[in-house]
């Protein structure tokens, strides 16, 4: 059974990029995940350890956005290995970075990079 977890608008400061400037001068992310378990345990015993708790993946997200690198992808993947290392039980992850000033012409919300992928589960790959 499909249950899933969101963390939404997570808004980080962070100094990420190619550019010398940006890791000197930095600027917000947004970054949105979104995580694939079973959560029907949770549902019937109101017990936290059935469940994966999203302060968790915050804090997963938080202390890998401190670690500067050029390239948002290489982030996004960081991230998404940390979050399946802890959480064997997760079947998939989504996460998209959104850079909310990057260095080019025009005006913008913003640039983005998703990343998704799907975990073997008792030796199947869920959702693909």
């Amino acid at each position: 059974m499909m249950s899933k977890i969101f963390l939404e608008d997570v808004k980080i400061y962070a100094y990420h990029g190619v550019l010398p400037e940006e890791n000197i001068i930095g600027t917000y992310y947004i970054l949105n995940a979104e995580i694939h378990t079973d959560l029907w345990d949770a549902a019937a015993s109101d017990d936290l350890n059935d469940t994966i708790s999203y302060a968790d993946i915050n804090e997963i997200i938080h202390d890998e956005m401190k670690i500067q690198s050029k390239l948002l992808e290489h982030v996004a993947g960081r991230i998404i290995t940390k979050i399946n290392e802890k959480f064997s039980q997760i079947s998939y992850i989504k996460l998209r970075i959104t850079k909310t000033s990057p260095p080019m012409k025009g005006e913008m919300k913003g640039a983005s990079i998703e990343l998704e992928k799907s975990f073997l589960l008792g030796g199947i790959i869920e959702n693909e």
